[in-house]
């Protein structure tokens, strides 16, 4: 049932006009905890939720990104009446922010009075007119087109060295959507899904790429395609130090295709018997050493059924905490395997202590405390996953087909991508999470005005820390402003290097981008 009707039925037409409730352009009184106030309807009022958006709004203008996704859309319509690609785009753009995971939720921002006119929007679009014209799109023309503005948004990071972080996850599907197949859900079981394949790079938190498979496609087979295409499209100077993957990518072919390409790799291995028969052998070994947060390590080689190769591995151990511990002897005691936890060989336990295990398969000629290292920090690829799926809405707009579930995979993406380098701009030393970011400089009240062929934006925010943000902001955007001034003559490609080169100062110490170094100087 619609709003509009659940309202009807609550209150009559007759009731309305009797005078028992007020209409919107009318005025009432509200008995409240202060007394009774006078309420009044103003619908015309040009005010907005978002009321700290023009800052952001300044970002994308003067960094260019936002026009240039804009006019290289392939969106196209026949009809004199269809919405203009703005629009469409804009209402998608200020819907991904409010953090909206439905098409209906896009209603909730059609009154916005202030920053529609802000980003160059006549209107804001329809759900209706945004599913359509999503529909509209040819699959290789807007895959194409994605891709290109995804790449767009982190290329100039990539000259400096970096690392690659490769997951999936899963998005459970409640209705007959085109790909929804049962496979692996473990939040779901049974439920049929689709998979997301992410590449991301490390520690930035920025998105490199996302593939919207079938459900039953989780397996990294099917990622490897997309993955290997990403990174031979990069220049040779620009592809990653090495790759990151859990025990998915343990594989022979991943190894092979990172090896050919002369990238380096780690990935977790799958405890399979012949590794737990290595670990097993290991176990009295005299050469572990330290490999941090209580973790042991020591390296071997190996040489899995179906590897063309003997590979180096590096086996890393830790003693159980006491509760674990207890939990696997019960579990041992009652027929139980903890797969991870206890591997069933009386070896592995050694004067009443148990060890967890993880045996990691790397190219890498690194020590065996760096392996390790690296290969906790790809945890932090869990959450990234959990800020866009539970934060932006990652998994959300679904609709019948699986086409426009990939492309608002992707402009979800690209906004995350754009958000996250504007927070930089003012928070350079950590990421901020949309759940922090959002109240902090995005929500607010903002009221438009004209006088004197000049527009004011009047901004409240709510936040405790309203004026630390304020201050933030303001700096953001005087940086941006020196940029437009200073580096006028540049083309929007080269400002975008500046402004990476600011909000990525820690990742770059202090290193300036591409051929803008001195012009950064006069900047400051």
């Amino acid at each position: 049932m619609s709003e509009e009707k659940a309202i009807e039925r609550v209150h009559p037409e007759g009731e309305r006009k009797s005078g028992g409730i007020e209409g919107p352009e009318g005025s009432g009184n509200v008995d409240t905890f202060a007394g009774k106030i006078q309420v009044k309807w103003v619908p015309e009022a040009a005010v907005s939720s978002l009321g700290l958006m023009p800052y952001f709004i300044e970002f994308l203008k003067t960094s260019g990104v936002f026009d240039a996704w804009v006019e290289d859309s392939p969106l196209e319509w026949t009809s004199p009446n269809a919405p203009q690609k703005r629009d469409v785009l804009g209402t998608i753009l200020l819907s991904v922010l409010s953090g909206h995971w439905r098409y209906a939720h896009i209603s909730a921002i059609r009154s916005d009075g202030v920053n529609p006119e802000l980003l160059g929007m006549r209107k804001v679009a329809s759900e209706d007119s945004v599913r359509r014209a999503l529909l509209g799109m040819k699959e290789e023309e807007s895959d194409r087109w994605m891709q290109r503005h995804l790449k767009a948004s982190y290329a100039p990071l990539l000259e400096e060295p970096w690392i690659l972080d490769m997951d999936s996850t899963v998005k459970p599907l409640y209705g007959h959507q085109e790909d929804a197949k049962l496979g692996y859900n473990p939040t779901k079981p049974g439920r049929p899904s689709q998979v997301y394949h992410t590449n991301f790079i490390a520690n930035l938190r920025i998105v490199l790429e996302v593939e919207v498979q079938a459900g039953n496609q989780t397996a990294t087979s099917y990622a490897q395609p997309g993955l290997w295409a990403l990174l031979d499209g990069l220049n040779e100077k620009c592809g990653p130090v090495f790759v990151r993957g859990d025990c998915n990518w343990g594989t022979d072919r991943a190894m092979e295709g990172a090896e050919e390409r002369k990238i380096g790799y780690v990935f977790k291995l799958k405890q399979s018997a012949k590794v737990k028969k290595l670990i097993a052998r290991l176990f009295q070994d005299n050469r572990w050493v330290d490999a941090g947060q209580s973790w042991q390590g020591l390296d071997e080689q190996l040489q899995l059924m179906g590897w063309t190769k003997k590979r180096r591995v590096v086996i890393l151990r830790r003693p159980l905490r006491p509760s674990r511990a207890v939990q696997a002897n019960s579990e041992k005691s009652q027929g139980k395997f903890a797969k991870q936890l206890a591997l069933d060989l009386p070896e592995l336990s050694h004067s009443g202590v148990l060890y967890e295990y993880a045996v990691i398969v790397t190219s890498l000629a690194e020590e065996v405390r760096t392996i390790a290292q690296h290969y906790r920090d790809r945890g932090d690829s869990e959450n990234n996953f959990d800020e866009l799926k539970n934060q932006w809405a990652w998994t959300g707009f679904t609709t019948h087909d699986r086409k426009r579930c990939q492309i608002m995979a992707r402009i979800t993406a690209l906004i995350y991508n754009w958000w996250t380098i504007f927070m930089r701009l003012g928070i350079p030393d950590k990421h901020a999470e949309a759940v922090t970011s959002r109240p902090l400089a995005l929500h607010g009240i903002a009221r438009r005005t004209h006088h004197s062929n000049q527009t004011t934006v009047e901004i409240t925010s709510m936040h405790s820390k309203a004026g630390l943000i304020a201050n933030a902001l303001t700096k953001v955007s005087s940086f941006l402003k020196r940029i437009k001034a200073t580096a006028e003559q540049l083309a929007a490609p080269e400002r975008w290097r500046l402004i990476l080169s600011a909000a990525f100062q820690n990742f770059l110490r202090g290193k300036v981008l591409g051929r803008t170094a001195r012009l950064a100087e006069t900047i400051g």
